[in-house]
This record gives C-alpha cells, sequence and structure tokens, in this order.
C-alpha cells in the first residue's frame, strides 16, 4: 500500500484548499490545515488545545512548541495511516525540522512537497477584486464572476463590500510574509529531491492535471 504524506505550499489565494480536496477525493486521505487542528484541540480540551486557547483568546499567534505539539497528536489519529495532506504547515524552518522530527518517531516520511508558484501581481489580481454581500455572504469577483449590477448581490440584493483581509496593501504585506518565510522551506525541500513545482496560474483544471500527474509518478515509480 502506498502511503502518500503530502505538504502543499503555496501563497494565499493560490488555490491549495481547492487541490487539497481534489487530492484527498482521489486518494482518500485527510486534508489537514493548521487552523482546524488548533480549533479541534481547543474542542477536545487537550492539555496542548488549553494552552493553545490561551493564545488564540488574546489573538496572538500560537507558539511552535505548542502547534508541533497539537500536528504530532493529530497525525497519529487512525484517518491519517493511510497518508495526510498538509496545509499550512510547516511555515518556518523550525517547524518543517520538528516535522521530520516527528515523522521519524512515527516510522514515516514526507514523500512529496507540492509548491504551487503564483505570482504577487496574479496573488493581488485574485483576493482584491472579491466582494462579498454584506447580508448572504455571496461571494463575487469583479474580473471573473461580477454582479449584474455594480455593488448589488445577484442572489439577495445585499450591498456588497471588500473584507479588510481582502485589501490590496493587506494582500501585498501578507504575500510579503509568506515570500520571506516560504524561501528557506522551499531550498529546505529541494535539498532533499521532495519539492515538486507546479504552475498555479492555471485554471484549476490545469493545475489539477500537474498535481495528479506528480502524484501517479511517485504512486507507481
Amino acid at each position: 500500500m502506498f502511503s502518500m504524506n503530502l505538504i502543499l505550499l503555496g501563497p494565499p489565494g493560490a488555490g491549495k484548499g481547492t487541490q487539497a480536496k481534489i487530492i484527498m477525493d482521489k486518494y482518500g486521505i485527510p486534508q489537514i490545515s493548521t487552523g482546524d487542528m488548533l480549533r479541534e484541540a481547543v474542542a477536545k480540551g487537550t492539555e496542548l488545545g488549553k494552552k493553545a486557547k490561551k493564545y488564540m483568546t488574546e489573538g496572538k499567534l500560537v507558539p511552535d512548541e505548542i502547534v508541533i505539539g497539537i500536528v504530532k497528536e493529530r497525525l497519529k489519529q487512525k484517518d491519517c495511516e493511510k497518508g495526510f495532506i498538509l496545509d499550512g504547515f510547516p511555515r518556518t524552518l523550525a517547524q518543517a525540522e520538528a516535522l521530520d522530527r516527528i515523522m521519524g518517531e512515527m516510522g514515516k516520511k514526507i514523500d512529496a512537497v507540492i509548491n504551487v508558484n503564483v505570482p504577487e501581481e496574479e496573488v493581488v489580481k485574485r483576493i482584491a477584486y472579491r466582494r462579498t454581500c454584506k447580508n448572504c455572504g455571496a461571494i463575487y469577483h469583479l474580473i471573473y464572476n461580477p454582479p449584474k449590477r455594480p455593488g448589488i448581490c445577484d442572489k439577495c440584493g445585499g450591498e456588497l463590500y471588500q473584507r479588510e483581509d481582502d485589501k490590496e496593501e493587506t494582500v501585498r504585506e501578507r504575500y510579503r510574509v509568506y515570500k520571506k518565510n516560504t524561501e528557506p522551506l522551499i531550498e529546505y525541500y529541494k535539498k532533499k529531491g521532495i519539492l515538486f513545482d507546479v504552475d498555479g496560474t492555471k485554471d484549476i483544471e490545469g493545475v489539477k492535471r500537474e498535481v495528479l500527474d506528480i502524484l501517479s509518478k511517485l504512486s507507481h515509480p
């Protein structure tokens, strides 16, 4: 049985969540996002969950050692036996090294790191042109999926607005932070020979074909 332990890297707006769902459906392995893991640990009231909650309620970043402990708890669950897709972790070199230690303790390894490349201008175009309905939460895109009438929701007639974290300066800052943290990660996995670059500027189908092609070669070497 081929066990597929994957990491998905990519800037905000790269479509990682969409691709993770495609992989999940095809291979039957869970998508694990850091946010989901933290919320689950808090909900279950685990020791680490209680520690994480303190930081989360104060709006602070949860320290590495807590996040790493929660990742370790999650990867030991039964649904991860056939593999998993990590989305949003590791974010730093220290986290990547800690993940290697966890995997080593479990007698496993990361099989592939899929890096969805999307340049800054494309990320800005994807996110900064989003508009959300104040009333029903429907999401539009001024270029790809505009409303019939400017500023008004097709579904309920509500007012469309731009979320704070969708504003251009915020998007550029998120991209800058992502690049700064991820460059060392990319080098780290490149040296291990498990990094695979994918062109994230293609449409969903195009990216899906590239990703599944990589995974198919890995599962039938």
